[in-house]
């Protein structure tokens, strides 16, 4: 059996990298990879101290609303950041903001 600390090393660094990506990222694809990416390590932290108390299930069921949100989530973003990208030709944030001002 794998031990809780390493599930939980593996869900900070996650935590890290798509903290990371999304404050030193500029491109709206990659920001949306990088919540992604903390979305995950949240997950991972469900699943884990879910699997150390087997006789409760929350954390696996919450994990799972939160995949589907996150799905949910990844598709509406997409589809705002295609249509800013067809308005402004441009998928950067920087070049957005300057644009609009």
């Amino acid at each position: 059996m794998i031990p809780l600390e390493h599930y939980l090393l593996l869900s900070a660094f996650l935590l890290c990298v798509g903290l990371v990506v999304v404050v030193t990222k500029r491109n709206a694809i990659v920001i949306l990879i990088g919540i992604e990416l903390m979305l995950n390590a949240a997950n991972i932290n469900l699943v884990a101290f879910s699997r150390h108390d087997p006789v409760l299930l929350q954390g696996q069921m919450f994990a799972l609303f939160v995949i589907v949100v996150a799905a949910a989530e990844a598709a509406v973003a997409m589809a705002i950041i295609l249509k800013v990208y067809s308005f402004y030709k441009t998928a950067n944030v920087d070049d957005i903001r300057e644009m609009q001002g």
